[in-house]
């Protein structure tokens, strides 16, 4: 029991107490603050539970490459990223980090980091050419295959069922915003669950959902690149239905398997202490946090506008919301951001909802310009846990950008992603320390690779990866993720 050290999730809450007063001296953002930019400062130590899963994240898009192989289609990051002006660089996903061919050397990399669990998505266009009719073999056997590995090497495949590239023949028919991908999508789900759901137990059925839909339709800097407000909120209610429809077609295949989705979340805090900023706030996190989780778990839309919620706009009809139920088994959470929130005069588009949030930026910042504030990442755990108190959590994602390339040595130090994941875990150890219920913690991500609009102008890896070469070389933070991961312990 050398990996666990023989904690268990009582005997961490006991033995973690005695570093809570650490916590209580100094005002938490100075603190924090303090100890990310002074990396000599000391956290106080933590041991994580013996039975807390460490892993790692991916997405097909941004990791597979292959992308008119073996009979896949042409999904919408294909058409979006082939579409001059619309990604850094003019990059596209059609090679990425080649995992499609190198799927062992990754697992590879997954078991020499000392992981076990690895959070990865599924191509729906690999599955179904153009969304619809019967699956494509080959795409199903490599996912078998990637499964296997993974088994193999004793590691939990977490699958994400969506994690954005719809098929462009799909999109082409209204996309998201066409209540018919209801139905087109619950039929893929029950194609891949039925031919993968004897290897993987642990599914995601969306990832993301807030940015997908609000980027890609509403503000068009994603994929499919609209900018249409009543299209994005009738896309928001579809795919509400469709992850309600999505889970009961996983259940009626095998009611063990476990089932949730990868939620985006940030921590909405008011900007001044006004009641009107701190309800513009509790909107902002309706909305923004819990938009696709309230549906789920309790039939019906959290308060989000300062009026009636726009449910004309979004299509909602009768019996919709009873469609939306889905008790998940798990909630995901990818947590990167802290928006400060005021209130502005309702108008139209999104500035109906009378709110105006932006990224704090009084923390340091990563290369992607993202603030460093763990404090933020503890306080939305303890909000979801006391929102949502029966259902366990799981961090699917979290992780920075920086820049760092190998030395004269073919070594990575990075010594700013190791502080930064000391800081968000001891973030995450604070709120088990008060109770939050959380499982797991995915990094994001196992490999530099493409970052959507970004390209390959972000690198958030473990791994880095010389995408002339394709060659991987584990960082520093990566080494040190793995003496976590075998240890537990946190120091």
């Amino acid at each position: 029991m050398s990996r666990w050290n023989s904690f268990n999730r009582r005997e961490f809450l006991s033995t973690a107490f005695g570093a809570a007063a650490s916590f209580s001296i100094v005002p938490p953002g100075r603190r924090l603050l303090g100890e990310l930019l002074h990396p000599q400062s000391k956290f106080a130590p933590l041991q994580f539970p013996e039975e807390f899963i460490w892993g790692a994240a991916t997405a097909s898009y941004q990791i597979e490459g292959a992308w008119a192989e073996d009979g896949k289609g042409e999904s919408i990051w294909d058409r979006f990223s082939h579409t001059p002006g619309k990604v850094k660089g003019a990059a596209t996903g059609d090679v990425a980090c080649d995992s499609y061919h190198r799927y062992k050397e990754d697992v590879a990399l997954l078991k020499a980091l000392n992981l076990t669990s690895y959070r990865f998505s599924i191509s729906w266009p690999r599955i179904q050419a153009t969304g619809s009719g019967d699956p494509n073999s080959k795409g199903l056997d490599y996912y078998k295959r990637l499964a296997d590995a993974l088994l193999e090497a004793k590691i939990r495949p977490l699958c994400t069922l969506y994690h954005w590239d719809l098929p462009q023949k799909l999109e082409e028919r209204g996309g998201w915003p066409n209540r018919d991908l209801v139905a087109r999508f619950t039929d893929y789900v029950d194609i891949t669950v039925r031919a993968l759901g004897d290897r993987i137990s642990h599914w995601c059925i969306f990832n993301e959902p807030w940015v997908f839909t609000f980027l890609g339709y509403a503000r068009g800097i994603h994929a499919p690149s609209r900018k249409n407000f009543a299209e994005c909120m009738r896309a928001t209610h579809v795919v509400n239905i469709a992850q309600g429809q999505a889970f009961r077609a996983i259940k009626a295949i095998n009611s063990k398997l476990q089932v949730g989705t990868a939620f985006s979340m940030a921590h909405c805090q008011p900007a001044t202490s006004s009641d009107a900023d701190r309800q513009a706030a509790d909107r902002a996190h309706a909305l923004g946090n819990v938009w696709f989780v309230h549906p789920a778990l309790h039939g019906e839309y959290p308060k989000a506008f300062p009026g009636d919620n726009p449910l004309d706009l979004m299509g909602v009809k009768s019996g919709d919301m009873e469609l939306c139920r889905a008790p998940l088994d798990f909630l995901g959470i990818n947590y990167y951001r802290r928006q400060l929130v005021s209130a502005i005069p309702p108008g139209a588009g999104e500035d109906a909802t009378g709110v105006h949030n932006f990224d704090a930026h009084d923390g340091p910042l990563t290369d992607f310009a993202w603030e460093i504030w763990p404090d933020g990442f503890h306080d939305l755990l303890m909000r979801i846990a006391h929102e949502y108190k029966t259902t366990p959590l799981e961090i699917t994602e979290n992780g920075c950008s920086y820049l760092d390339c190998p030395d004269e040595h073919g070594s990575i130090p990075d010594e700013r992603r190791v502080q930064f994941m000391r800081g968000y875990l001891h973030g995450l150890g604070r709120a088990l320390l008060h109770g939050a219920n959380v499982r797991a913690y995915h990094h994001w991500s196992l490999l530099d690779n493409f970052e959507w609009a970004e390209g390959y102008a972000q690198r958030f890896g473990l791994t880095y990866v010389d995408f002339r070469t394709q060659k991987r070389t584990i960082k520093d933070s990566g080494h040190w993720y793995a003496k976590l991961a075998s240890t537990g312990s946190l120091t």
